[in-house]
């Protein structure tokens, strides 16, 4: 099994340029959101404690013990991620906003703007390669914020 470093250290050879960075902080998040926001779209048969759970929930629950595997500390951010995007679209959900529309608009666009960036950066995403980088990219931005904050991953 490839160790964490080794996985971040792959995914940054084709994330160099500075713009290309940029963008990345910006779409990889909304990706992760608005993939979590089409499967929260999909209820499944059951309650949990009064909550309708969702393919979402199923799914985040594969994903992060996928972090988890790679690292129990990355996990822990992901987690709270997770969870903020899931309030989030309880709470979108609430107010009347239809999650899989917007969703897709989200996709859509943030989809757009990591292939101008990968353009701009003259390499093709990483998931071409292994559609493990799907992944990898939000843990790869957490690890900029866990070495500024000095939390080893």
């Amino acid at each position: 099994m490839r160790s964490i470093q080794s996985w971040l250290d792959e995914y940054g050879t084709s994330h160099r340029n500075a713009t290309n960075k940029s963008i990345h902080w910006i779409c990889v998040p909304a990706i992760f959101f608005s993939i979590v926001g089409l499967l929260y779209s999909i209820p499944l048969p059951f309650h949990l404690g009064g909550l309708q759970v969702t393919v979402a929930h199923i799914a985040l629950v594969l994903v992060l013990l996928y972090y988890f595997r790679l690292s129990p500390s990355l996990s822990m951010g992901m987690l709270v991620f997770v969870l903020l995007c899931l309030w989030a679209w309880r709470v979108l959900d609430s107010l009347g906003a239809t999650p899989w529309i917007l969703s897709l608009i989200i996709f859509v666009v943030a989809w757009i703007g990591q292939f101008i960036g990968h353009k701009i950066e003259g390499a093709k995403p990483s998931f071409f390669k292994d559609l493990q980088f799907l992944l990898i990219g939000p843990a790869w931005l957490l690890s900029f914020i866990y070495r500024k904050a000095g939390i080893p991953f």
